[in-house]
């Protein structure tokens, strides 16, 4: 289970995440849903161990975390889909590079950045392509591709369908489902389209409150 117990993070004197605690089983789709800065993005960059929460612990399959960001041992466990792929990427890269990166930063054979662009329906001819080169969908479905390289126990998708074609979300909710089915991964599925969530979740779908602002003295 991917866990996160009483998670406090602030930005400077603005609190983003006050004493949140939420948890993802393995072979479950979890729903977030919430207002916009309400800390959504934030948790998901926690949950990911890209960052340290200020209080509170995360724990993976029942260990606390200790070590963050690429040093953490275990972030190869967890896989995570960007809202905006544009940002998420380097420029310089060819659409292959994206997909093979995790693969290539941890010395491991390159044919499964094949298999995964073919499963993404990305083509060859898309392979030697740039960010800029490519469509919105295109690109987002390299960096799922991405993110499913490692074969990550957990992938958390933090607003994954935003502004793609109703075609395309398809394509990426079904691709993730084959992927949690066969592996029994845990799923954390962040968005705004609340109607989506209550499609795609295993249970209840969690709402993630704006903090309170502290009383100014």
């Amino acid at each position: 289970m991917l866990e996160a117990v009483d998670v406090t993070l602030s930005y400077g004197r603005r609190t983003v995440l006050d004493r949140v605690s939420v948890s993802v089983r393995p072979g479950e789709v979890l729903g977030l849903a919430g207002p916009s800065g309400c800390g959504k993005s934030t948790l998901a960059r926690v949950l990911a161990l890209l960052l340290r929460p200020s209080g509170g612990a995360v724990t993976l399959d029942g260990r606390p975390v200790s070590r963050w960001r690429h040093r953490a041992p275990h972030r190869t466990s967890i896989g995570l889909v960007f809202q905006q792929p544009r940002l998420a990427v380097d420029p310089r890269f060819t659409l292959f590079d994206v997909i093979a990166e995790p693969l290539r930063a941890t010395r491991r054979p390159l044919e499964r950045a094949h298999r995964l662009a073919a499963e993404l329906g990305l083509t060859p001819e898309l392979f030697t392509r740039r960010p800029h080169e490519v469509s919105d969908g295109q690109l987002q479905r390299a960096c799922v591709a991405r993110a499913l390289a490692l074969e990550p126990r957990y992938l958390i998708c933090d607003e994954m369908t935003t502004m793609l074609d109703a075609s395309t979300q398809a394509h990426l909710v079904a691709r993730i489902e084959d992927y949690r089915a066969s592996t029994g991964a845990g799923v954390l599925a962040i968005s705004h389209d609340t109607e989506l969530l209550d499609r795609w979740s295993t249970g209840t779908v969690h709402t993630l409150n704006q903090p309170e602002e502290s009383p100014r003295t």
